[in-house]
């Protein structure tokens, strides 16, 4: 079942520990994920590719709030992750309540780290930690057409109300 691979941030950073130990190749995203689109599909399949276990770490309701504003999330933290679970190439979800992933990504130190193509490597939080543990840093191009808040916004328009 999908919720079992939903890991409270503690569990989380055992697991990764294990599968460390067992020399598994550990890669490690992060986001909001507020509204699932086929970029964040392509992103977790390409992800995926580049190790053995994908572990996507997301943004809590109240991050979330800090870095977008009130108006988001659209849907609650048990939602997204669940959504985020029950695709195939996630293997392991787990929720972070500060608004830089910082301390996460210090913490699990993943053998590749990824973000979407829109990030430049200098704006890869964690880049700095990872690279000086032996790790890699990969963008993922970005699928072309397709962001949470410009999809947010022609909802909106659609139906008449202001950005």
């Amino acid at each position: 079942m999908s919720i079992q691979k939903i890991l409270p941030l503690e569990q989380a950073y055992r697991k990764v520990d294990e599968l460390k130990e067992r020399g598994v190749r550990v890669v490690l995203t992060n986001g909001c994920f507020d509204l699932l689109h086929p970029g964040h599909i392509r992103l977790f399949a390409e992800a995926r590719k580049l190790g053995d276990v994908l572990i996507v770490a997301m943004n809590s309701d109240r991050s979330i709030c800090e870095l977008k504003g009130n108006h988001r999330a659209l849907l609650v933290e048990a939602e997204r992750a669940e959504i985020l679970a029950g695709l195939a190439d996630v293997d392991f979800v787990t929720i972070f309540d500060d608004a830089s992933v910082l301390a996460v990504v210090k913490r699990i130190l993943p053998d590749i780290l990824v973000k979407g193509g829109d990030y430049t490597l200098d704006q890869i939080v964690g880049r700095r930690e990872v690279e000086a543990a032996g790790g890699r840093v990969v963008p993922i191009p970005i699928l072309p057409g397709y962001s949470t808040t410009a999809i947010i916004q022609a909802a909106r328009r659609a139906v008449g109300m202001r950005e």
